[in-house]
């Protein structure tokens, strides 16, 4: 990550001011984004086909309609709309104008967007909000790639954001986003469960209490226990999560992390056996 923020430094060329920004997407984070926006002093020209956004937004009929006209256009729609909302977008898109799809999508959808943008000449970033929007709005920390990233992040900052540019390619900023999810939106969906299964059981509020008081204490050697002792552990685990995942079908509970984690557990369980008619030194003394 290169670290640096456009726009926040005395070395960066200013950016030419902002005057309107298209939110394409009026849902929650579209509408808190643009709402402060509209507290700075931006003409916001909003679309969205289900919401009609804040108060103080200039509400449209299209895509193309919110583009008219815009510096800087925010597409937070939704990643399986994303595409859909670029082509719509862009024959509307003036030349000078930016192009910035902060949808959580995949990075591939992210560079074939890319790539319909370059064609259009377009200049267009891949810009990933790495926190929750809610309480946030435009200073959510976003890290932006891509063909105009350091534009883009520049543009973000003047409107009193907190983007950073990472370099590499569209798709960039995603896929760290996206591995990162893996661990927060799986930490959340493993708290579902076991709060679930903790209901039927009868001992839920124990269970909260244990599952508070753990990530409480949680510090920076946590992720390094955790990791080595599924490996070191792999056998063990893989009995104790198969258990788990017995107990929740009794309970009526679906054990879907139980079960992925017996499935990762056997997995590195076989990665760390010895290759067949392999004897360790243990064995041999």
């Amino acid at each position: 990550m290169s670290g640096r923020r456009p726009g926040s430094a005395a070395s960066d060329t200013p950016a030419a001011p902002l005057a309107v920004v298209a939110v394409l997407g009026l849902g929650e984070a579209g509408a808190a984004i643009s709402q402060d926006l509209i507290a700075a002093g931006v003409t916001v020209r909003g679309y969205d086909p289900v919401r009609r956004g804040p108060a103080g937004i200039v509400v449209t009929s299209s895509d193309a309609d919110a583009c008219a006209g815009a510096d800087l256009v925010l597409s937070l729609t939704c990643a399986h709309e994303s595409e859909a909302a670029f082509r719509a977008a862009a024959p509307a898109v003036r030349p000078a104008a930016l192009y910035a799809d902060l949808n959580t999508s995949s990075a591939g959808l992210k560079q074939r967007i890319a790539d319909l943008a370059g064609r259009a000449g377009v200049a267009f970033a891949d810009v990933a909000m790495m926190s929750s929007v809610p309480g946030r709005g435009i200073r959510t920390p976003m890290l932006v790639s891509g063909p105009a990233a350091v534009a883009v992040a520049g543009a973000i900052n003047q409107l009193g954001g907190d983007a950073e540019v990472l370099d590499g390619p569209a798709g960039a900023a995603a896929t760290r986003k996206l591995v990162r999810s893996v661990f927060y939106k799986g930490m959340a969906a493993a708290v579902v469960e076991s709060l679930r299964a903790g209901r039927a059981a009868g001992c839920e509020g124990w269970l909260r209490d244990n599952i508070a008081a753990e990530l409480a204490a949680a510090g920076p050697a946590t992720l390094e226990r955790l990791e080595e002792g599924s490996s070191v552990h792999a056998v063990r685990r893989a009995d104790e999560m198969a258990a788990a995942a017995a107990l929740l079908s009794e309970l009526g509970v679906p054990a879907r992390i139980a079960a992925a984690s017996r499935d990762w557990l056997n997995q590195l369980a076989q990665e760390d056996r010895p290759p067949e008619g392999h004897v360790s030194d243990v064995s041999k003394s």
